[in-house]
């Protein structure tokens, strides 16, 4: 005896297989919402006297100088070490920030000492 279903509920199966299989790979491969641009801005520095050029590479990331603000994206370092390396380049830094927090005073004058 052979059990056998028609055709049309193998049929049936078969679709819904396909739709089943088709809403997962579109669910998987489905882009995740980003949190953060890419390339947002992670650093910010204020520079006592503008910048002389536009790109600056400090501290393993490439700075982009506007007059005497400059922005970064994340690097592997501290912040405060961040800052040091940016200073050697262009000189005093008036303010300085790191994901949206700013370096405490103290910390400012170690950075341009």
């Amino acid at each position: 005896m052979t059990l056998s279903l028609p055709r049309s509920v193998n049929l049936g199966a078969i679709v819904g297989a396909v739709a089943w299989t088709t809403a997962s790979f579109g669910a998987a491969l489905a882009p995740a919402p980003a949190t953060a641009a890419p390339n947002a801005p992670f650093y910010t520095a204020e520079l006592a006297q503008p910048a002389k050029d536009r790109v600056i590479v400090a501290g393993g990331v490439a700075w982009q100088c506007n007059g005497t603000t400059c922005i970064a994206v994340k690097g592997t370092s501290r912040p405060m070490r961040m800052c040091r390396e940016l200073q050697r380049d262009v000189g005093e830094i008036a303010g300085f920030t790191a994901k949206g927090e700013a370096l405490a005073d103290d910390k400012l004058a170690k950075c341009n000492g």
